[in-house]
């Protein structure tokens, strides 16, 4: 597992240079409210946006870093940095799937939540792990459609032992198609072909089908 680690988020709603001293201020009291809790800040994010816009720069970069090591503690002013309106749910919630813990310099401590956002979190998560379940059942249905009309990946994929451990960067074209004719999702297609050790996105089969198509209107 990836080190724990901590940063600081700040927020000021405008652009304006009057809102310089407000940031520098938030990033030298988060500074000092970090080590006073036990920790060294590893980096400091920042943006000059509305609560309500979801579009920040520094804070899509925040999430990426939790992302990346979950765990971390996160410090901040107080919980309208986060955001507003429903963009501060949003945020909340993958906060919450990050497993970062959260200090509020307002709260003194570990930012508490109401009733009603503990409530509405556990709502989202239980809506998540339900759309995990039916993509997965999207899936399946479609290996086993596949299946049933004669698809054998351990057959029809060529070269697939890979000794040597590396990720196939190649598309097996031909496979796409019957795949698609046999009446496939391109993300059913997409997770047929992962299964059989090509690591293709949704996407790429739905651009690669759709060039075939193009070539073939064109002869």
């Amino acid at each position: 597992m990836k080190s724990k680690k901590a940063v600081a988020y700040c927020r000021v709603s405008t652009e304006k240079e009057t809102q310089d001293q407000s940031l520098e201020r938030q990033r030298i009291e988060l500074t000092a409210y970090a080590k006073e809790k036990g920790y060294t800040l590893d980096c400091i994010f920042e943006d000059r946006h509305s609560g309500y816009d979801i579009e920040r720069e520094g804070l899509l970069e925040l999430l990426d870093f939790l992302k990346q090591y979950p765990q971390s503690a996160l410090f901040i002013q107080d919980e309208t940095r986060i955001g507003r309106g429903n963009g501060r749910m949003a945020v909340l919630h993958l906060l919450q799937k990050y497993d970062t813990t959260i200090y509020s310099m307002s709260s003194d401590g570990e930012m508490k939540l109401n009733d009603m956002d503990s409530m509405l979190l556990e709502i989202l998560a239980i809506v998540e792990e339900y759309q995990r379940k039916i993509h997965n059942a999207k899936i399946k249905r479609g290996m086993r459609r596949a299946v049933e009309n004669g698809y054998r990946p351990e057959l029809n994929i060529s070269n697939r032992g890979n000794p040597e451990g590396r990720e196939r960067i190649d598309v097996p074209l031909d496979q796409i198609v019957a795949l698609r004719k046999k009446g496939l999702t391109y993300e059913e297609i997409a997770a047929t072909l992962k299964i059989a050790g090509f690591h293709v996105s949704k996407a790429t089969v739905h651009r690669r089908y759709t060039e075939y198509v193009q070539e073939q209107q064109n002869q």
